[in-house]
């Protein structure tokens, strides 16, 4: 009877083997929870491929992309400047693919080897506490030299560009303003020092902060601050930097070492489509789609009225780790 116990087990686990895996991925969503809630819902109920996600900063997410190695956690990556897709790139974490719905996109708005695509657009802007900012004299910040007012005392509101994609794209945009001299970019992040009220994981956490009464000012992309004034926030004002300003151009990836490679591909020709690029303002999500048959939210913002700078996202990805470095070692350490 033992040898046939034995036989009988054996049948039964290669049946249990030869059954199907369920199909099912795991998003690394860099934008905000409830958008990243949405995304991975609206593609399952389309479908039918089940999806969860988990909620990172784009520095956070580039850093456990990499530590994972060949034991990748995650399928697809989802949101967040595209300057760390380029980084990423570099470093062989992402996997090619050319969707056919890439002809939708807006050119120039995706990598031309295939790498990953964009897949929204945000402008980075001050998000004004016009309460608080009267408090101390001011009216709403419309320049990065008045930022600097000493007026602002521990009252500005920015994330850390280690773990920021927000903040990243602020301290980029300096060296764009100083025709990419780096040093001339940290040195204004060190003037700035003095006024921050402390560095966030998370960029959009400068809006809330803001919101609250917490700062007098965050530096954001103007669709989080414009999320805040319809939570509730009557204070709130939008301006952009007469400087110019810079704005991220949020990415889609399939990584290298999915899983499930098919269906993260599915997942990437999904959320491309105008499909999903119409879904944002449905959470409040006011991004600029980059799919040319979605048109702008009326709540998004108007990159024809805002003076922006030649903000070069393959430069930037480049610039991106030592910059950063230096960012820790010059002016502050990562957030604890």
């Amino acid at each position: 009877m033992r040898p046939l116990a034995a036989v009988l087990v054996v049948v039964l686990i290669a049946a249990g083997c030869a059954s199907p895996r369920r199909d099912r991925i795991t998003v690394a969503c860099g934008a905000n929870e409830r958008w990243c809630a949405m995304m991975v819902k609206r593609f399952a109920d389309a479908t039918g491929v089940e999806a969860d996600y988990v909620r990172l900063s784009s520095g956070e997410a580039l850093a456990r992309i990499k530590a994972a190695g060949e034991r990748q956690e995650f399928d697809v990556w989802h949101g967040g400047p595209a300057d760390a897709y380029v980084a990423a790139k570099g470093q062989g974490l992402l996997e090619p693919y050319r969707s056919e719905v890439a002809r939708e996109i807006r050119p120039g708005w995706a990598d031309r080897d295939g790498a990953w695509s964009g897949i929204y657009a945000g402008v980075l802007a001050f998000c004004n506490n016009t309460k608080e900012l009267a408090k101390r004299g001011m009216k709403p910040v419309r320049s990065w030299s008045e930022l600097l007012d000493r007026r602002l005392r521990r009252g500005v509101a920015i994330a850390h560009p280690a773990t920021s994609g927000t903040a990243y794209t602020a301290l980029w945009t300096q060296a764009e303003l100083n025709e990419r001299d780096t040093g001339a970019a940290l040195g204004y992040m060190r003037g700035l020092h003095q006024n921050v009220l402390r560095y966030n994981t998370s960029g959009s956490d400068a809006a809330v902060q803001a919101a609250k009464g917490e700062a007098a000012v965050g530096v954001v992309f103007s669709h989080d601050c414009v999320a805040a004034q319809e939570q509730g926030y009557p204070d709130l004002e939008v301006t952009f930097p007469q400087e110019g300003t810079g704005y991220e151009l949020g990415g889609l990836a399939v990584l290298a070492g999915a899983h499930n490679p098919d269906s993260a591909r599915t997942y990437v020709d999904w959320a491309l489509s105008g499909a999903s690029q119409r879904l944002g303002p449905l959470v409040k999500f006011y991004a600029l789609p980059t799919n040319t048959r979605v048109p702008p939210h009326s709540k998004a913002a108007d990159p024809a009225t805002v003076k922006l700078v030649p903000y070069d996202v393959e430069a930037a990805g480049r610039a991106k780790q030592e910059l950063v470095a230096r960012f820790g070692a010059e002016v502050a350490g990562p957030p604890a």
